[in-house]
């Protein structure tokens, strides 16, 4: 059980209950897992929200590379929820099964495409060595760009918020209802 539970929709404030509806009614489609508690913070949750919804769906990397980020972010920190929540999305966006599976054995993928070992290798060693080698950004700005590169840092950081929210409040994987 999580150490927050979901806010009762009906003891929400005013605030809340706008940000809520606005979630709801934008391409998530619910509110869940690190939203549900960002939400007893309503501004948080607003702003949040509003970031993630660019990360997710607006930046300039392609859905197959903002997946992969995301899924090597979620296995690093072990966010249940958050892997879970993206393993659909990766698979749907065009990752192999055979990196899903390596990823979940916290082994070293084998890629067939050069872009993805980049975002895997980068998401990699900002998250675990709190920086970036020369060698790595400078493979990153010829690889994505200087845009896709501030994008994929925009990803990372956003998907670690949501890993320390997760870990933090012992948020559950998600369960089929």
């Amino acid at each position: 059980m999580a150490r927050l539970p979901a806010l009762d929709q009906a003891k929400m404030n005013k605030r809340q209950k706008e940000i809520y509806d606005d979630i709801v009614s934008g391409p998530r489609g619910n509110v869940r897992g690190p939203l549900a508690v960002w939400l007893y913070r309503a501004e948080l949750a607003d702003k949040a929200q509003q970031l993630g919804r660019y990360c997710r769906y607006d930046s300039s990397l392609s859905p197959r590379l903002s997946e992969l980020a995301i899924l090597t972010t979620a296995r690093i920190w072990d966010a249940a929820f958050e892997w879970q929540a993206h393993v659909p999305h990766a698979l749907a966006a065009g990752i192999d099964q055979d990196i899903v599976d390596a990823l979940a054995a916290d082994h070293d993928p084998d890629f067939s495409n050069d872009d993805e070992q980049l975002v895997y290798e980068f998401s990699r060693e900002l998250n675990l060595t709190r920086g970036v080698s020369d060698a790595l950004y400078a493979s990153a700005i010829s690889v994505l760009g200087e845009e896709g590169t501030v994008d994929l840092v925009g990803v990372l950081g956003y998907y670690a918020l949501i890993s320390m929210t997760i870990k933090a409040f012992d948020v559950d994987p998600i369960t089929e209802s």
